[in-house]
């Protein structure tokens, strides 16, 4: 589905993410983890389009990346980043309908409007739909952003599939929206979208990747596809933390102890 060739970056003279080559395969959550300053917020960037690599190609599909139109490229992906602010005033129903603005040019339809109906359902935020968004708290903001970027992938089966870019959702949620974002995302997976995430909870990836890229100085150390087999030394070495992982007989997953 994503697949990027030979690509790197680097910003005067220093190298923030070495030459790399990975695919992300359709309909699966891959969670990208590492320390601050490992190159992972670099790589996702470049793999979502938003900032382009000094060298290599990022493919969509067959197609490079390069050769999308802005609005044929909206249509296919989506990108929930860390920050995102305005600086007038809009209220939340029309700030979950940007979303739907690469699939319309003058008026949004019938269809566009019950997409966003249910995005904000599925994050729960129906009731904040009325409210300016600049006065929304920093988890309920982060929910309402996470109901644009699915109105904006929202599965449609004549279209081609999707992608959805989250770098570090969860950052200003309480543990329930954590898991409930999360559990969107997953369910998204089930409806051919293809989710890339950074995290930073190793238990609340561990919970919901299908594969994890572990990062270190702007390379993947690591690529686990299947998390359940995470180990210790793979923690250390890509952390430079001591943990035990833990396993038990009812569980799927193992949990993660430092």
């Amino acid at each position: 589905m994503v697949r990027a060739e030979s690509i790197s970056f680097s910003v005067k003279n220093r190298l923030l993410l070495a030459e790399t080559t990975v695919a992300f395969d359709s309909a699966r959550f891959h969670v990208i983890m590492g320390a601050n300053g490992a190159g992972k917020s670099t790589l996702l960037k470049i793999l979502s389009g938003n900032q382009k690599a000094n060298t290599g190609n990022v493919f969509l599909g067959a197609t490079k990346l390069a050769a999308f139109t802005k609005t044929l490229l909206a249509q296919r992906r989506a990108v929930l980043s860390q920050h995102y602010s305005i600086a007038f005033p809009v209220l939340v129903k029309d700030f979950v309908l940007m979303g739907r603005y690469p699939y319309y040019r003058n008026n949004p339809s019938r269809n566009d409007l019950a997409i966003c109906n249910e995005a904000m359902q599925w994050m729960q935020v129906e009731a904040l739909k009325d409210r300016d968004y600049n006065t929304l708290s920093g988890g309920e903001a982060q929910k309402v952003q996470m109901s644009r970027v699915l109105a904006q992938v929202w599965p449609n089966e004549k279209e081609e599939p999707k992608v959805l870019f989250l770098d570090e959702p969860v950052s200003h949620l309480d543990l329930r929206y954590q898991h409930q974002l999360l559990h969107v995302a997953k369910e998204l997976c089930q409806k051919s979208v293809t989710v890339i995430a950074v995290l930073h909870d190793m238990n609340l990836a561990l919970s919901f990747a299908d594969r994890l890229l572990l990062m270190k100085s702007g390379a993947v150390l690591y690529d686990i596809h299947d998390p359940a087999g995470i180990t210790a030394l793979n923690i250390q070495h890509t952390f430079d933390v001591k943990a035990q992982v833990l396993k038990f007989a009812d569980k799927e997953r193992p949990i993660v102890v430092f």
